[in-house]
């Protein structure tokens, strides 16, 4: 659906209150230049503001553009009031973002597509576990991580056993429910997938961490933190494999409009998935608007792009 900018009035929803707030407003920032460059009306709403939450009744908007991550953003809570509201918006609807942002859940979607994902170890805060069972089962070194944050906060490495309780008491901290999945070493990568009945995978971004020891909450966001190279140097059939990995991430979760999904490609080139993120970040290091750009787009007509799809 063809948009004109000159009569659409977009609400920009960013900040929030997750762990995340600050990124959101970063992306935010990013996506608000490139929409009032690209012509548009736009009207930034913090939803953590009710007097801002009150403008989206009280003011006629064609759209909400979505940049919040994290818990009551990214999870489907922010889709359900749009939808009450009936007002379109960008990126997924309830029931995927919902998913999504649960990665024990999206774990086993993953699976019934064909996708590999590592072995794991589901944990509710408060119910028993067992050390021993979840090494017999992940090994070590692992992956302990909220499942329901994004941005990588929280997540921890376990490389010896007698460390694994702490870390598993430490994310507790954070989150209610955690994943602790076997290690996988490799490249890391992510693909970003447009579109809603017919996605298409954008190219592909190696991500190398230049200040962690993986893509974690600095190497994502400070600058100069990771270096990304778009797009990778893989081989055509493993390329090909890759983007048919991150369509059917978008598909078995129910995306719409636009995800991006993380990877490690291990030592004998098996793509791992990660997680798929519903609301991409949009800062001046964020690898979607980089994916587009390797794919011939303007970061305007990026964010035009996701205001069609929205109103499709």
């Amino acid at each position: 659906m063809a948009v004109n900018p000159a009569e659409c009035r977009v609400a920009l929803l960013a900040g929030g209150s997750s762990g995340e707030r600050e990124i959101s407003i970063a992306s935010g920032k990013g996506a608000l230049g490139a929409l009032e460059e690209a012509g548009y009306n736009v009207t930034w709403i913090d939803p953590s503001v009710k007097e801002d939450l009150k403008k989206l009744i009280d003011e006629k908007f064609d759209v909400a553009f979505l940049c919040l991550h994290g818990k009551m953003g990214e999870d489907g809570t922010v889709q359900g009031m749009l939808e009450l509201l009936g007002i379109p918006y960008t990126c997924s609807h309830v029931q995927a973002s919902a998913i999504a942002i649960d990665k024990a859940k999206s774990k086993i979607l993953y699976s019934l597509a064909g996708i590999p994902t590592a072995p794991s170890i589901t944990l509710q805060k408060g119910e028993a576990y067992d050390i021993d069972a979840i090494v017999e089962k992940v090994g070590v070194p692992c992956v302990v991580k909220p499942a329901t944050e994004g941005s990588a906060l929280g997540v921890e490495i376990v490389e010896e056993k007698d460390k694994l309780d702490a870390a598993i008491k430490s994310v507790f901290e954070i989150d209610t429910l955690l994943v602790i999945e076997k290690f996988i070493a490799g490249e890391e990568i992510t693909v970003a997938v447009l579109g809603n009945r017919d996605a298409k995978a954008l190219p592909i971004i190696k991500i190398v961490p230049m200040k962690g020891e993986f893509y974690d909450f600095e190497s994502k966001y400070a600058p100069g933190g990771s270096q990304h190279i778009c797009p990778a140097p893989f081989e055509e059939g493993l390329a090909a494999t890759i983007h048919d990995y991150a369509v059917r991430a978008h598909n078995a979760l129910g995306c719409s409009g636009v995800s991006r999904s993380d990877f490690i490609i291990d030592g004998d080139g098996v793509p791992w998935i990660l997680e798929t993120n519903t609301i991409p970040g949009m800062t001046a290091t964020s690898l979607l608007p980089d994916a587009a750009r390797a794919a011939g787009m303007t970061f305007p007509e990026l964010c035009t792009a996701l205001i069609e799809f929205a109103m499709e």
